[in-house]
């Protein structure tokens, strides 16, 4: 909480430096943060994460037996989604992603499906995109998560076997393609019998998250739950 000195000041400079919201650029007043209200309204939020069998688990039925999956939001281009996973993706800003990654948090807790968690393991980066990037986006709402659900991360023992293209403007094949044995587990003992919550920023086929789960299944008794923050309208 800003005290009687600080908010004038930060209230003088905002009024001369204003921050803008990141879809419509119009700028922000009093508590808004990252995106006005207006915008805010517009947020498609995910209905059905709460629920057995929601958009998420159909996307991965038949591939990845998961315990649980959700997403936060539905993910449609030129949207305000669209930006808000923009920014936490590639241009780092862990403001956002902590504030969504602890909005995706409480929908995991109250929907009471996400209980009795051992970990939270987010999809790793190869080491040389984190070092481009600076960060991971994934381990950014890992950990905003984390505080919610009160479990570790757990982003060292699921790691990148390979450096790989960009998924974005492949089709389904290609995707899978990509990420054929891309991931490897370090010490498959570490998690035997562990119930893991994968995450990631976004969904689009589940190439990614069922590579993951292909370097997980060798595992014994281990069993995954996934969430993301958007998920692609097909």
């Amino acid at each position: 909480m800003a005290t009687p000195l600080v908010r004038p000041l930060r209230d003088f400079f905002r009024i001369l430096f204003p921050d803008l919201c990141c879809h419509c650029g119009e700028a922000l007043v009093g508590d808004e943060r990252y995106l006005c209200t207006t915008c805010m309204a517009h947020i498609a939020w995910a209905s059905d994460a709460g629920q057995p069998g929601n958009s998420v688990e159909q996307r991965l039925l038949g591939r990845i037996p998961v315990e649980a999956a959700a997403a936060l939001m539905t993910f449609q281009k030129g949207t305000v989604v669209q930006d808000i996973v923009h920014q936490i993706k590639y241009h780092g800003n862990d403001g956002m992603a902590h504030q969504y990654g602890h909005l995706l948090g409480v929908a995991l807790e109250r929907s009471g499906r996400f209980r009795h968690i051992d970990g939270i393991v987010p999809v790793p980066l190869h080491r040389r995109k984190k070092y481009e990037r600076g960060y991971n986006q994934s381990e950014l709402l890992a950990e905003a998560i984390a505080k919610v659900l009160r479990c570790p991360v757990e982003a060292r023992n699921l790691y990148r076997t390979r450096y790989t293209d960009t998924q974005t403007h492949k089709n389904r094949l290609d995707r899978m393609d990509n990420m054929d044995n891309v991931f490897a587990v370090r010490h498959p003992e570490a998690w035997e019998g562990k119930h893991l919550l994968l995450v990631d920023d976004i969904l689009t086929t589940g190439a990614t998250t069922e590579a993951c789960y292909h370097a997980l299944k060798a595992v014994p008794g281990i069993r995954i739950s996934v969430a993301v923050l958007a998920l692609v309208g097909l």
